[in-house]
């Protein structure tokens, strides 16, 4: 049995100023060609199917086109939320879809949505848990001690009465970690002391009944712990901290209990996000110009700020996302100690030195006037400064 786990689509989301609608579309239909190919027979959806709680109607309606071409093909699905999704909006018609073996669990209610898979002469126990809180799960279970969202998420499994067995597998929207390290992280994730966004950290043990388990949240695809626990990434690059990183989608094959093997197959973008760094004339001569469609963030080693770059940059590449600089001046920056850069100084005093550090010359009286206007308006100077 074969089956694709993907996760993390962010449907409706921009990269900058630019809305990655026909990027996503490109994407979805390079998925259904890898269904047809490999005779995919089920897709996991693992959480933040949309990029916000209220979705675009773009982002809708592609949604609408991927699950009715999953249904007319007959494949199973099995999908969650994420913490990016809204449970109602994610839920809308769930017990319709299940009609085409759609399968949509977005809110836990005191139970582990659980479907069984069969084909042939195979069984698989799937069991879906969407992104939940600890305290969520308190109410369903208060005679469990849960302080932690690795409590909460023990306290789901171990009342699911899961049978050995079988072969089972489960669908999670969680911040899993291994052994001694944490995932690789990426784009708008942020590592903190026990959290990834709104996740607590969790133990890939908890897993461990588990055949498989699909996971999704962190964008960089990836096992954790073991082979058979594995987050499927995103399928496109949504930030420049992953110009680096390879997308894939996760091919895993059941041939029975314990016997799982997986295959990590390419994604390629209608558009890559690339990073260029150097001089503008030397990023823009045509000898060195290079699929100029693609999201580009530049990086400007001139030692003099050049006027209008974007506009400059975008007459060769017209999807230039971010344009910054990496010169003497901004390194200069990067050296001060501004823990005490602000004792006993006025605001024209801090402006005129950041301004001099960059610029490398004076602000006139017109800038600092405008300075003055936009710190007013951010709460930051006051009018009797």
């Amino acid at each position: 049995m074969k089956m694709m786990h993907i996760g993390d689509l962010h449907l409706g989301r921009s990269l900058g100023e630019y809305d990655l609608k026909d990027d996503q579309q490109y994407m979805l239909d390079q998925l259904l060609k890898m269904i047809d190919d490999r005779s995919v027979d089920a897709v996991l959806i693992a959480g933040d199917v949309y990029d916000k709680a209220v979705p675009s109607e773009a982002a809708t309606m592609m949604l609408d086109y991927f699950l009715s071409s999953l249904a007319k093909r007959q494949v199973y699905t099995y999908m969650i939320s994420g913490n990016h999704d809204s449970d109602e909006r994610l839920n809308y018609g769930s017990g319709l879809f299940e009609t085409n073996r759609i399968f949509i669990s977005t809110k836990y209610e005191g139970k582990l949505y659980k479907k069984t898979l069969k084909c042939e002469n195979e069984e698989i126990d799937i069991y879906l848990m969407p992104f939940v809180k600890a305290s969520q799960v308190k109410r369903y279970h208060p005679e469990k001690t849960i302080n932690t969202y690795d409590d909460a998420v023990r306290a789901i499994i171990d009342s699911a009465e899961i049978d050995p067995s079988r072969c089972n597998m489960i669908v999670a929207h969680q911040f899993v970690t291994g052994k001694s390290d944490d995932p690789d992280l990426s784009g708008s994730e942020s590592l903190g002391t026990q959290s990834v966004g709104t996740v607590e950290k969790i133990g890939y043990n908890c897993f461990d009944l588990f055949d498989y388990a699909a996971l999704g949240h962190i964008h960089s695809p990836q096992q954790v712990g073991r082979k058979e626990v594995r987050y499927s990434g995103t399928p496109l690059k949504y930030s420049l901290s992953e110009v680096n990183r390879e997308k894939s989608v996760t091919l895993i094959t059941v041939k029975g209990k314990g016997d799982v093997d997986i295959e990590l197959l390419p994604l390629k973008p209608m558009r890559n996000v690339r990073h260029l760094k150097g001089k503008l004339h030397d990023l823009l001569d045509k000898s060195n110009v290079t699929d100029p469609n693609d999201y580009i963030y530049a990086t400007l080693t001139d030692e003099d700020i050049i006027s209008d770059a974007m506009n400059i940059f975008r007459t060769v590449y017209p999807n230039t996302v971010k344009i910054d600089y990496d010169n003497s001046h901004t390194r200069e920056v990067e050296q001060v100690d501004i823990s005490k850069i602000a004792e006993n100084r006025s605001f024209d005093d801090l402006i005129s030195d950041f301004y001099r550090q960059i610029y490398g010359s004076e602000i006139s009286d017109d800038e600092m006037d405008v300075m003055r206007e936009v710190a007013r308006e951010a709460g930051v100077l006051h009018e009797a400064d």
